[in-house]
Order: structure tokens, then sequence, then C-alpha cells
């Protein structure tokens, strides 16, 4: 699932969860340099096909191949591109009801969503507790959007999945979600930049949804993987009464290295 479900509610139930360390769950840990930094997200996956350290992808936009679909990596972002602070903190990223509205009806257009096993385990919630989904009316929608979907969790030591709809994989194998895309009824949906990293470095990636937040940080989580360059074409952009701004983009085809 995508990070910033995480920061969809801002409600004090569902922040008390990511207080007890849930919110650096995509902190990245050295473990191979061929990829450079593998994120404690994919909690020591091995990734099949290394991609290259610096990557360049430029050309003109991908067009949607008939029966294709896309895998969509998005974010809520500082304007200075980061998902967290300093000090880990992203309630200044907390979407008001008009962008949570809008969030919701973005994820409606999945019907699958790939992770890392800690973020697999912190969004669960929305099935396994129906406290959450009782918050608001959106909550509830939102976790009848999340429960629909087919989840693909990737990790190594994740036993069982603790819901319905959820498939663990043991490797991050580029191939494989290359037919995934092939067979998809709908797009998918990426969760976290140190797991879409990867699928940015294999050439996965053909949508960015930005939410940017009018707000500079300084440091913190970036919202956008290291050594990777690839051309992006703005497809729409949407103003929010927050100031807020969603940016849609498309990318690139064609790879060099």
């Amino acid at each position: 699932m995508l990070y910033w479900f995480s920061q969809l509610l801002n409600s004090s139930y569902f922040k008390s969860r990511i207080a007890d360390g849930i919110s650096s769950f995509i902190k990245m840990s050295p473990r191979q340099a061929d990829l450079g930094p593998l994120p404690a997200l994919t909690d020591g996956l091995e990734i099949l096909r290394p991609a290259e350290q610096a990557i360049s992808i430029s050309g003109p936009s991908r067009k949607r191949t008939v029966n294709m679909a896309h895998l969509i990596y998005s974010a809520i972002t500082s304007l200075d591109g980061y998902i967290e602070d300093l000090n880990g903190k992203f309630d200044w990223a907390a979407p008001d009801e008009e962008v949570h509205r809008y969030i919701n009806n973005f994820e409606r257009t999945a019907d699958t969503y790939l992770y890392g096993r800690r973020m697999y385990e912190t969004m669960m919630v929305w099935e396994t507790d129906p406290n959450l989904a009782a918050d608001s009316p959106l909550t509830q929608d939102f976790a009848e959007v999340w429960q629909a979907a087919n989840k693909i969790v990737y990790s190594k030591t994740l036993a069982a999945a603790s819901t319905r709809k959820t498939q663990i994989e043991r490797n991050f194998n580029p191939e494989a979600i290359q037919q995934l895309k092939k067979t998809a009824q709908h797009d998918i949906l990426i969760g976290g930049p140190e797991l879409a990293a990867h699928a940015f470095r294999s050439g996965l990636i053909d949508e960015c949804h930005l939410f940017l937040v009018p707000i500079i940080v300084g440091g913190g989580k970036k919202s956008l993987p290291e050594h990777v360059r690839l051309e992006m074409n703005l497809l729409e952009e949407r103003r929010f009464g927050n100031g807020m701004v969603h940016l849609h983009y498309q990318a690139g085809q064609g790879r060099t290295t």
C-alpha cells in the first residue's frame, strides 16, 4: 500500500498506531550495494534482476497499451521532496476532507496493491480493526476500497497474511510484475518510496502522482529514489482549498545507463 495511505487519517486513533514506531516503517537499511540501500520495508527481499546504480530514462510518453495495466506510484510530499521530516513526523501532510475524498476516489481506480512487510502490517488494520473504519464516512469508504483490492506483500519472513485477497512473495521479480501488468484488469499501485525505487530502477513505473504540501521541512525521508533519472510528462494538475496541489505525471519511455 502507498506510504501516504498512512497519512490519510487525522484521527488520534490511527496516529497512536503510527507513534509506536510504525512511522519509521519505510526507513532504508544498507544491504545490497548493487541496488543501493535496500529498504527495511522489503524485509531482506532479494531483487531478482539487479538494477544499475544510475539509470537514465528518456523519450516520449509511454502510451497505454490496450489491456495493459499501469504501475502507479504516489506520495504526499513536502515542496522539498520529503514524506517525513527530520523528526519522523508527517502531521503537516494530513489531508483535509476534500483531499481525503479525492484520494479515496483515486484508490478506487486500482485493484492491486504492492508493498513490503512493514507497510502491509501497518495497513492491514483497515480490515482487522473495525473501529478504524468507524471513525467517519470517509474512513469507512477507504476501508471498503482497501479490503476490495488484491494485495501482494514482498517479504522473506512474513509467515502468513492476516487479511483476505493477500498473497506473499519472497522475491521482488520485475518480470513477474511486468506479466501482472499484462493480465491485471485495472491499474496497480505500489506503496512506499523504497519498494517503488526498485520498480523505478527496473523501468516498471508508468505514472507518478505527487500531492505537494505547501511546506518546506528541510530533510527527512525522500519521496523519490536516488540514482534514477527519468523524464516525466505532466498530464494533469489540481489545486485544493488547503493549498495542496496534485500533480499527475506519466513516465517517459526508453532507457539508457
